[in-house]
């Protein structure tokens, strides 16, 4: 049963992550040329050297985005392993309590981890060093 709702949950989330495909680090390289040489009206020779340096640099983005995502899957499925294993030891009672816990711990928060929709919430904005000058 569980192996059903991880394989589910997997496949909706690829299917979100086609829906928002991130345009090519060339795509994204290009469109920032683009506009630069639109807005600084760069020459030929400047544009060809403009695109090889946000080229490189969305390459290096590109690289890292990956690298963090896949951290972050790889601790989610530690953070899932532990909890099955902590799971396995707590009794039923127990484990509806400790639900009840960690809710309590993360407001804002729903079973599963995603954030609720707070309309109410306001930002806490930070004062200057200066005295809020």
């Amino acid at each position: 049963m569980i192996g059903a709702v991880v394989l589910t949950m997997m496949s909706l989330g690829v299917a979100a992550q086609d829906q928002r495909k991130m345009p090519s680090p060339e795509e994204r390289a290009q469109r920032m040329t683009e506009r630069m040489a639109s807005e600084l009206k760069l020459t030929e020779e400047q544009k060809q050297k403009v695109l090889a340096i946000n080229l490189e640099h969305a390459k290096k983005r590109t690289a890292e985005m990956e690298k963090q995502r896949a951290e972050m899957e790889s601790r989610k499925a530690e953070m899932k392993a532990q909890e099955e294993k902590i799971n396995e030891v707590l009794t039923e009672e127990q484990r509806k309590q400790w639900e009840e816990i960690k809710m309590d711990r993360r407001p804002g928060r729903r079973p599963g981890g995603m954030i609720e929709d707070r309309r109410d919430f306001q930002p806490q904005h930070r004062q200057h060093r200066d005295g809020g000058r």
